[in-house]
């Protein structure tokens, strides 16, 4: 499964640019990274009040690649 194109999906359906979203898919040997980035004013939107959408976001990568064994880490950057 293509963690990339999930979280893809998912941050364009929440920002209202979605031209800038970005995601930079790290590979290790038991885990990915996928480090985030969106527009300065889309920010919010993705993190949500105290986190909530970012930690559902992250539940569902969680959910999607425990078939797999792979550890899966969202990172959002500023």
């Amino acid at each position: 499964m293509d963690y990339k194109e999930l979280v893809d999906f998912l941050v364009k359906s929440l920002v209202d640019n979605p031209d800038d979203v970005e995601i930079n898919q790290i590979e290790g040997e038991k885990s990915t990274i996928l480090e985030l980035s969106v527009a300065g004013d889309d920010i919010g939107k993705v993190i949500g009040k105290h986190g909530r959408i970012a930690r559902a976001i992250r539940t569902v990568l969680n959910a999607a690649s425990a078939k797999s064994g792979k550890r899966v880490v969202l990172e959002i950057l500023d």
